[in-house]
């Protein structure tokens, strides 16, 4: 379907009547109001048009979904907390399988577990956790969804000291493509846990995650912005390769914030961006911190105590819903050397303030995940890095995607392992999934075959079941 046309109903109204008295959730279709509202995606350079929109209740009315679409042919995209990139979280005449109404969090204090729900963001996590002073690794935006991050990796402000989202996810309820229950864990279906833990949404819908968690409370964090340089860039790379792991923290060459502890001269003025986070205790912390005065005089900065939740809260003003991204990746062994001068080059003209070139530690507990025991394969990398682009205007389109392919070739050119992370890729293809799963993909296409060898869950970046693995086609 194109926009301003029609979808071409390929189910009969009877076939959808039905449905709706099989599912307490709700079934939305073209006719329906609030249609375009429910096909909409966070990434709008992705317009697309499905067939029907199920908002399901619960996991009974997934299992009815995944069995309905399959017996009436409609590709299936799954959508948790629609933050997809590539736009996964839709489709053209197909059914949207919504999760957002299944949000749900149990938090057992006493064995440091949480129970979430395949529809729960972030925020709703961490705000249960914090209640009993535990958190675990989650995204940097507090609207993105569980089960995307989760499914993809998970880089986030407790990596360092905690691990991925997904090194601490411990069990998993999943629906699978012959509309199946079942639940995932080191004992049972330990091969599909395996495969959750990074591998994306390949092998059906996870309607349940469940996480060990770690005491967080308060920690002291913040913002730092500096002058754009590569000598700063170095500089912090080489904190972190020294800083305790209780340090979480991120660095972009992005545009100066319009904020008060910035001074107005520097407002939207290209600049680099160090976000710390410190979980450590309170007597540590200004040792710790003042080893950031060595990166150069600071231009502003706001770092103080905060609820962990708030500093998972920083970036969201930055990044609301109905933005158009486009967005590449790289994981790389170590601080990219002369790459650095060309990406400061490119930055002179990121393309908005919610834009940028971004670096995320993956060391410490990140390290102490064998590069096999999880599908996450990329165990002996320093850095994630994230081309981010980020505007508003469909005529920015065109400048957007040229920034962001500038910089991804100055990194693959000068400095790339050629691994990549799909959380922050947009670009889909064969190419993008066999760098980022490496040598762990053969293994994944033998967990794909098992679990849905007809690739009915394809709206990803996709394992395909029908790839040759070890030099012989299937």
């Amino acid at each position: 379907m194109t926009e301003g046309g029609s979808v071409t109903m390929i189910v009969r109204a009877a076939a959808i009547d039905e449905l709706r008295r099989q599912i307490r959730g709700e079934i939305i279709r073209p006719a329906d109001a609030g249609y375009h509202e429910a096909r909409s995606v966070y990434n709008t350079i992705h317009n697309r048009w499905p067939a029907l929109v199920l908002r399901a209740a619960d996991e009974n009315d997934v299992v009815t979904g995944v069995q309905f679409a399959r017996s009436h042919g409609l590709i299936i995209a799954v959508r948790g907390g629609n933050h997809s990139m590539p736009g996964f979280g839709s489709c053209d005449d197909g059914l949207v399988l919504d999760l957002g109404g299944i949000r749900r969090v149990d938090v057992d204090p006493h064995r440091r577990i949480v129970s979430v729900a395949g529809g729960c963001t972030w925020a709703d996590v961490n705000d249960a956790t914090h209640r009993h002073g535990l958190a675990t690794t989650g995204g940097l935006i507090s609207t993105t969804g569980v089960g995307g991050l989760t499914l993809g990796g998970g880089i986030g402000y407790l990596a360092r000291l905690h691990g991925l989202a997904c090194d601490n996810l411990i069990a998993a309820d999943v629906v699978t493509a012959d509309g199946d229950r079942l639940r995932a864990t080191t004992e049972e279906h330990a091969d599909l846990l395996w495969a959750l833990r990074g591998g994306g949404g390949n092998f059906g819908v996870v309607t349940s995650f469940e996480f060990r968690l770690h005491d967080v409370g308060e920690v002291i964090a913040g913002p730092i912005v500096f002058p754009l340089s590569a000598d700063v860039v170095r500089a912090w790379g080489e904190l972190v390769r020294r800083a305790p792991t209780q340090l979480g923290t991120i660095l972009g060459l992005t545009l100066a914030p319009t904020a008060p502890f910035v001074p107005d001269a520097w407002h939207g003025k290209p600049a680099v961006v160090v976000i710390v986070c410190w979980t450590g205790p309170r007597d540590q912390a200004d040792t710790v911190l003042r080893e950031f005065d060595d990166l150069g005089p600071a231009i502003g900065q706001s770092v103080g105590p905060m609820p962990y939740p708030v500093v998972n809260t920083l970036f969201d003003s930055l990044l609301p819903r109905g933005m158009r991204h486009y967005w590449r990746s790289h994981i790389v062994p170590e601080m990219p050397g002369d790459a650095l001068e060309a990406l400061v080059s490119e930055c002179q003209a990121v393309p908005s303030a919610a834009s940028g070139v971004f670096f995320y530690p993956i060391d410490g507990a990140c390290h102490h995940v064998s590069v096999h025991d999880s599908a996450f394969p990329h165990r002996e990398a320093r850095f994630a890095i994230g081309v981010h682009g980020d505007w508003w205007s469909r005529d920015d389109d065109t400048r957007g995607m040229d920034w962001v392919r500038a910089c991804d070739a100055a990194l693959h050119s000068r400095h790339s392992s050629g691994s990549r992370y799909v959380n922050f890729a947009s670009d889909d293809g064969r190419s993008i999934v066999e760098s980022a799963y490496g040598p762990n993909h053969d293994r994944l296409v033998a967990v794909k075959r098992r679990y849905d060898p007809h690739n009915v869950f394809c709206l990803n970046h996709n394992i395909d079941p029908d790839a040759s693995v070890g030099g012989e086609d299937r």
